[in-house]
Parts: C-alpha cells; structure tokens; sequence
C-alpha cells in the first residue's frame, strides 16, 4: 500500500474480501459468509502472517460487556471461514491455527485501499483474482455457484434451507436407523429363517448383531450432537461419514428382511432409496443441521 488508509479490499488466491461491503467473491462469483465470521476474515487478511490471539478476536468481535460463549463463537467463525474459502485444519492453505494461541493467515494478500483506482501497472493480480471485466457481470450470473468437480456436493452447490427443516430431516434420518436396528435385533428368529438359505448363514447373523450393536450408540449420539446444538457437531459427523457410508449402504438392504411380509419389487425400490440416504445426511448437516441458528448466536447484552 502506498498511503496510510486501512485497506477495503483485499485479494488472495482466487479471493476478494471487499470490507465495505462485506461481500466475499471467488473468481468474480459471491460466497456466502455471515457477518462475524467475515469480520474476523477481514482482521487476519489486515495483519497476514500475524499471529491473532483469542483475546485479540473476542475484544473485536464482541464489545465488552457481551455475554457469549466466546470459545464456540470464534471457533464456530473459524470454521466457516474454512468453509467458504475451501480451507481445512489439517492442511491449511489460508488459516493456520497455532495451538493454545490464536490464528494466523499464511497465504498472499495483496491489499487495496482505494476501489475506484486501478491498480498500478507494476503490480499484477494475484493468480486467479477476480477482473474489472467479472465485477461487472450481471448479479444473476455472479450469484451463480462455482464449478466443481467432485462427486460429493460441497456447501456452495446445495440448496438454501431453513435451519428447522434441515435439523428435522436429519433426526428424522437417525430415528428412521435406530428402528432398523432395534427392530431387526427385536426379530432374529425371523431373519433367522431368512438367511438359513444363504450360505454361511450364522457369518451374516453375526455382522448384523455386531454392526446393529455399534450403530445404536454412534445414531443416539449424531441425534442428540444435533438436538443440543453439541459444539463442532459439523465436523464431527464429516469426520465419521465415509465409516458411517459402509455401515449405511450395507444397511440399506434392511428392507429384504422384512420379505415375509412385503414382496421382492418392494423391498428393491425401498433399499434403492437407503443407498441415497447417506449422502442426503451429509448435506442435511452442509445445511445447517446442528449447527446454532444464526439469531441464537447473536451476542445477548
């Protein structure tokens, strides 16, 4: 910079944080961040490279005399930051955590003090950077979600919903596995006579106790992390998705024990639902499911 004016805008990677607006825009097109945890973005991109205690984000986050639970308030920010920006803990491209200590933002800023100026000839974008040319596209067009390529969806390609529905639609999934459970180990005489015409019979009995005995606690606790509002619940369930994934497609075929009861062509359609089942959980928690309403989160004075 060559002035002493704070920056507005700041550009990294393939990013543009504009503090006057408080919008954040990759390759031109907006992502979503809400109010603080941009806030705190804006405070890391001014200092790159420093270290931002705790103490530093809670004093500028929330005015002295807010009551709020400050931990899971800069952590819940932290993770959202890591979320628009495609960033993670683990290997962090952006925000580097140090522990016991604060946060620090490792990646190139190039900041930029005045929007209507150019900038200088001498100085080149950073790689990736948005153009004049992408500013002035159309709102329709910059609100469109970036193209990706992976199989599963990320947060910027999933649909808008409301925090009640999300949250419901995923207890209702964990009740819905908590009574194939509790319902096929309520009835192993039946599915008995079921698998006595397979071959090794009592190996599958064996895998659907032992797998029905461990699914009942990790479901009871999914249910209650999202009921409580349990800090790092997002991450927590992400973390167990790809077991949880074997677990679910082995279990989608849950409806062929109930063959006395429904025909074959029944059973097949419901267990083709049950397969798409475990990655609607995971985008139910993408959503929001868990996580704190943004107006339970607000600081309470």
């Amino acid at each position: 910079m060559t002035d002493g004016r704070p920056a507005r805008r700041y550009r990294f990677g393939v990013f543009e944080a504009d503090a006057a607006t408080g919008e954040l825009r990759r390759q031109g097109i907006r992502v979503k961040l809400n109010t603080q945890p941009f806030q705190l973005l804006c405070l890391m991109l001014e200092r790159p490279g420093d270290l931002l205690t705790r103490e530093e984000i809670c004093r500028d986050l929330w005015p002295e005399g807010t009551f709020v639970d400050y931990e899971h308030g800069v952590n819940s920010a932290i993770n959202r930051i890591r979320e628009a920006l495609g960033d993670t803990a683990a290997s962090p491209r952006f925000v580097e955590t140090l522990a016991r200590r604060g946060y620090r933002f490792v990646a190139p800023v190039e900041k930029i003090a005045d929007t209507k100026n150019p900038l200088p000839s001498n100085v080149e974008p950073a790689p990736g950077a948005s153009s004049p040319a992408a500013e002035a596209q159309p709102i329709a067009e910059l609100t469109e979600p970036p193209a990706t390529t992976g199989i599963l969806a990320t947060p910027h390609e999933l649909p808008k919903l409301s925090h009640p529905a999300s949250q419901t639609l995923f207890i209702l999934f964990q009740v819905m596995y908590l009574g194939f459970y509790i319902g096929a180990l309520a009835n192993l005489a039946e599915i008995e006579d079921l698998f006595s015409v397979l071959t090794r019979a009592s190996v599958w009995i064996t895998v659907l106790i032992v797998s029905a005995a461990i699914l009942i606690p990790v479901r009871a606790f999914a249910l209650c992390a999202v009921l409580l509002h349990a800090p790092g619940v997002r991450e927590k369930f992400l973390k167990l998705w790809p077991a949880l994934l074997v677990f679910d497609e082995l279990w989608a075929l849950a409806p062929f024990l109930l063959l006395h009861h429904i025909n074959f062509g029944l059973a097949l359609a419901c267990t083709a639902l049950l397969a798409w089942a475990p990655f609607v959980q995971r985008s139910l928690v993408l959503m929001g499911a868990g996580s704190v309403p943004q107006e339970a989160s607000a600081p309470v004075r």
